[in-house]
C-alpha cells in the first residue's frame, strides 16, 4: 500500500504542499472534464491549508524518503506510530490487511484537515 501511494504523484505533491501552512491549493477534477455527455464545466477548489498534523507530516515524510533514498531500505516507524495512535488496532504488530492499513492512514490523514 505504502509503494504504491509513493507512485502517486499528486498525493506526493499535495502533501508536499501541504506542510506549509497557510498555502492555498488548487484541486481540479479532471474525470469530470472528460465526460462528453455533460456540457458544464466544474471550477477547480480552492482550499487555504492550516498547519499539517503529525500524521500528514509522517507521511509525507515517509513519501520524501520513498523518492529520495539510496539506501534501498525505509521503514515507515514514524509513519506507523502515528498511524496506531489515530487506529489503536494496529499497536501489536499483529497482522492487519493492507486496505485496512490504507482506509485508516487515509482517514486519519482526512479529520487532521
Amino acid at each position: 500500500v505504502l509503494q504504491n501511494l509513493s507512485q502517486t504523484p499528486v498525493l506526493r505533491e499535495l502533501l508536499k504542499e501541504a506542510r506549509m501552512p497557510g498555502t492555498t491549493v488548487k484541486i481540479e477534477s479532471p474525470e469530470l472534464s472528460m465526460l462528453c455527455c455533460f456540457s458544464f464545466k466544474q471550477e477547480p477548489q480552492l482550499i487555504k491549508l492550516d498547519q499539517p498534523c503529525p500524521l500528514t507530516l509522517a507521511m509525507h515524510q515517509f513519501l520524501t524518503e520513498m523518492q529520495e533514498t539510496k539506501k534501498g531500505v525505509v521503514t515507515p516507524k514514524e509513519l506507523f506510530a502515528q498511524v496506531c495512535k489515530k487506529a489503536i488496532r494496529f499497536k501489536g504488530y499483529q497482522q492487519q490487511d493492507s486496505h485496512e492499513l490504507l482506509r485508516y492512514l487515509l482517514d486519519g490523514m482526512r479529520t487532521e484537515e
